[in-house]
């Protein structure tokens, strides 16, 4: 299977690249490079992302928003398979990518950790059964160099969180808390923001009841987790039929 790689000079890129020339069922097609992270000289590299769609099977994203919608349109026109990773997509984005999606498998996932997504399911779970009587926050912590808050996995909870208790999350998020606030809702889902150091990335989901608290934590310690995780789900959405996929498709969570 031939795996390509936009951003494969940036930080994920570099892993990804690792963990498919490591593995002998892979090939690494080839990738794309922001003209400031200069490549090795011995890493193939396309000179633009529609060569790079020609020469693969499946291409794995981590880069930008408006890149990762010029990637989709891309995977459209090519019926290639496409894993997105980037974090910070805004709803019109989500939905044109979705449009992309009716001719080619294409898979957005703000976090390609397989625990992650293990407590996501949990969360949805843990939310019906808790029902409203149970406040829900979720922590999240990551380095200082992050550029979007809440971080993508935590909007993710939050989704899963609103999905467990029938509701939209639009309508009960509550992303910042200031001064006078008021009573919290009852249906509120809360989140706060940590950034410093080198977090890899850490969540929390807190389930406030009355004389006891749920809590259902991921931690991540070492980058390449994330890595691991996207090859595993691109090698499984590589056949796949065209169609907007979620990481519970590949990992049969309910």
């Amino acid at each position: 299977m031939k795996i390509g790689i936009t951003g494969c000079t940036g930080r994920m890129g570099q892993l990804l690249v690792k963990e498919v020339t490591s593995n002998p069922a892979l090939t690494f097609a080839g990738g794309t490079y922001r003209d400031q992270v200069p490549p090795p000289a011995d890493l193939r590299i396309f000179p633009d992302a529609e060569a790079l769609f020609r020469a693969s099977d499946v291409v794995i994203d981590f880069t930008s928003p408006d890149a990762s919608v010029v990637h989709a349109e891309l995977a459209a026109h090519h019926g290639k398979a496409l894993l997105i990773g980037t974090t910070g997509l805004s709803p019109a984005q989500l939905d044109k990518i979705a449009e992309h999606a009716a001719s080619a498998p294409i898979l957005v996932s703000p976090n390609t950790s397989l625990g992650v997504n293990v407590l996501s399911s949990l969360v949805q779970k843990a939310a019906a059964l808790l029902g409203n009587d149970y406040a829900i926050e979720i922590l999240e912590a990551h380095h200082g160099n992050k550029v979007d808050a809440p971080s993508g996995t935590a909007l993710a909870l939050g989704r899963s969180a609103a999905a467990g208790r029938g509701v939209e999350l639009k309508d009960h998020a509550v992303y910042a808390r200031e001064g006078h606030t008021g009573k919290r809702g009852r249906d509120d889902i809360g989140f706060a923001t940590l950034r410093g150091g080198d977090v890899v990335g850490e969540h929390t989901v807190f389930f406030y009841g009355t004389g006891e608290r749920l809590e259902l934590t991921h931690r991540a310690t070492d980058r390449v987790l994330f890595a691991k995780g996207a090859i595993h789900v691109a090698q499984w959405l590589a056949k796949q039929k065209p169609g907007s996929y979620l990481m519970k498709d590949c990992l049969s969570l309910e």
